[in-house]
């Protein structure tokens, strides 16, 4: 992880005008997550997991919080997001970047962020996997957690190597940690015996 943000860090980071662009987020309120919780608030959780790792830079912080509207929103329009402020083509350009279109592949669009996505797009991909990854368990088929943990190990940790060794590690973990609960629970479906939940965390 990053040492305490810095003075000047912070100043930067004081001048970065988020609100209207959480506004536009509030267009992905009440959609519900697989996972659980909501689309919402998995884009202020992916926006302070790069915070967290120490990326200030505006447009990817602001690309994190809208991340998934042009995605997750049909009717969405785009020309709100563009005449947001002086950074808005920028925004709008990364999150394009990762936004999957309904008929490619998700192997092929990850693979296309690897080879060439940008910098900015390579980050913001792993932080929405760290936070997939966080919010992956009890309501997910075991067969889910297994192919999306897979997933993981074969498309984005290579995208982590290449951005961010601390990144990462700390998506290694959530792998180890997701696929120990997956052997658990096929554990407990065999010895039909109980496990705390807290021993998968």
């Amino acid at each position: 992880m990053q040492d305490a943000m810095t003075t000047e860090q912070m100043l930067r980071l004081k001048g970065v005008h988020l609100a209207p662009y959480m506004q536009i987020a509030t267009f992905l309120r009440g959609k519900v997550r697989n996972g659980g919780g909501n689309m919402f608030r998995h884009q202020i959780d992916t926006m302070a997991t790069l915070i967290d790792y120490g990326y200030i830079d505006s447009v990817l912080l602001k690309a994190a919080i809208v991340h998934d509207v042009l995605e997750d929103v049909p009717d969405f329009n785009h020309n709100i997001l563009l005449k947001v402020d002086y950074e808005s083509h920028s925004v709008y350009d990364l999150v394009q970047e990762v936004t999957r279109a309904p008929s490619l592949p998700k192997a092929d669009f990850l693979i296309r962020i690897l080879e060439s996505g940008s910098q900015n797009a390579k980050l913001l991909k792993v932080a929405d996997r760290i936070s997939n990854m966080v919010s992956l368990g009890f309501v997910h088929s075991m067969d889910f957690v297994k192919r999306y943990s897979d997933e993981t190990e074969r498309y984005v940790f290579p995208i982590a190597e290449l951005v961010d060794k601390d990144m990462l590690k700390e998506l290694q973990g959530l792998v180890e940690s997701r696929r120990r609960y997956f052997v658990d629970f096929e554990r407990i479906k065999s010895e039909k015996v109980y496990v705390d939940s807290t021993d998968f965390l």
